[in-house]
């Protein structure tokens, strides 16, 4: 009969770093006291997650498959794209694409790098477990002028960005006091309020919903007046996706005083690596997770829940808090893949030993549930979409 420790499951690795970063936000910023393991486990425990191994947890969209030359090969396939993308990844039109052990066999052809390579180029989530981060995990890519705040004020954010990474960063700062508004397309609303909307709700309560038609130049107009007006920004575009909703970070950055920018990625803000796709599992592989806990174990695997993105949630936080008091304007670049490997290195230099018993009892226990956690409970009402277009953007626009 297990017992209760083993009921619960084994705690998830790179928590205490969490907690560590946590509490300096509690610290030096004054936000509410927030634990780490419940930050990374939330959705997990309540959603019933298991450890799956090779298997990503949840509804299991991303593997991890061997592949010609020995390596492991991480392929996320959430999107309707990703599938469609798959006979060109291989070079084999005829591939059936909804075939699990398909794909793997077509894997186990090729050579990990020129998988990844091959699929970063196409915009695919992928990752090897054995690379390098192409990236640091945090930088500053552009800085702009000053600005002073009056006593009181209370800052804006405007949240641009999907599914958890940049949402969690946006409900810490609505924690801390902030106004966030959470902007989302009339054609592409975020994935996850479909997807997972008991964590939807978690993490964007009590911000304001805008949806802009990103087709409309007068909608976008509206919503450039709205970051102008604003103190911090969150998204997670690629660059050229950005560009072509007519938002260029860089120039908003240089011309309006003390804008602090946080372009959430999967594995960097600059060159080549910009344009890469990522996402919490495959990051997690990327940034070095599964790797090290082979090495404990003799036996590779996904590592907690799209650990990336909580991990990554956390650190934009808390760049933005102190750019924000610092006060001059920057955009800050943030890398899910590079912030991973950081997390690791801390932790393994912090305390290796404790940090060697968790990946290896992660490792070891496939079929387990993910740690208990309690659920937090709702604080704020969570608002419909689109409830606060007219009001936020002042006035209703029609094209």
């Amino acid at each position: 009969m297990p017992t209760d420790a083993e009921a619960e499951g084994p705690a998830i690795p790179l928590a205490r770093w969490a907690d560590r970063q946590l509490a300096a936000l509690a610290r030096d910023h004054g936000l509410p006291r927030l634990d780490g393991a419940t930050l990374l486990g939330e959705r997990g425990a309540n959603g019933g997650y298991r450890i799956s191994g090779k298997v990503s947890a949840g509804l299991g969209g991303s593997r991890l498959l061997p592949t010609r030359d020995g390596g492991w090969f991480a392929l996320t396939l959430i999107r309707e794209i990703d599938r469609e993308l798959l006979p060109a990844l291989f070079g084999n039109a005829d591939l059936a694409v909804e075939d699990s052990e398909a794909i793997a066999a077509n894997v186990a052809r090729h050579d990990c790098a020129d998988l990844v390579e091959r699929g970063r180029l196409l915009g695919l989530p992928v990752a090897s477990a054995d690379e390098i981060p192409a990236s640091a995990p945090i930088e500053v890519l552009e800085l702009g002028p000053h600005r002073s705040r009056a006593a009181g004020h209370r800052p804006l954010v405007v949240d641009l960005s999907a599914i958890w990474a940049g949402p969690l960063a946006g409900h810490l700062l609505w924690q801390a006091g902030m106004e966030v508004v959470k902007v989302e397309s009339r054609t592409r609303p975020d994935l996850i309020r479909r997807d997972d909307p008991a964590t939807f709700d978690l993490i964007n309560q009590g911000k304001a919903s805008v949806l802009v038609d990103f087709g409309c130049s007068a909608e976008k107009a509206r919503l450039i007046d709205l970051i102008r007006r604003a103190d911090i920004v969150i998204e997670s575009a690629r660059p050229r996706a950005l560009l072509q909703l007519g938002i260029d970070a860089n120039a908003l950055v240089r011309e309006v005083p003390g804008l602090v920018w946080l372009s959430v990625t999967g594995h960097g803000a600059r060159g080549e690596p910009a344009n890469w796709v990522g996402i919490g599992n495959d990051c997690g592989v990327a940034g070095g997770l599964a790797r090290a806990m082979a090495e404990v174990t003799g036996e590779i695997g996904y590592v907690g829940d799209a650990i990336a993105d909580p991990l990554t949630g956390v650190t934009a936080a808390r760049e933005a808090m102190r750019a924000l008091e610092e006060g001059q304007a920057r955009r800050i670049g943030l890398s899910m893949s590079a912030i991973v490997a950081m997390a690791l290195a801390e932790e393994r230099a912090h305390d290796p030993a404790m940090l060697e018993s968790e990946l290896h009892a992660w490792g070891t226990g496939i079929g387990r549930p993910f740690p208990a956690c309690p659920r937090r409970p709702l604080t704020a009402p969570v608002h419909s979409l689109g409830a606060d277009t007219a009001r936020i953007l002042r006035e209703t626009v029609r094209c």
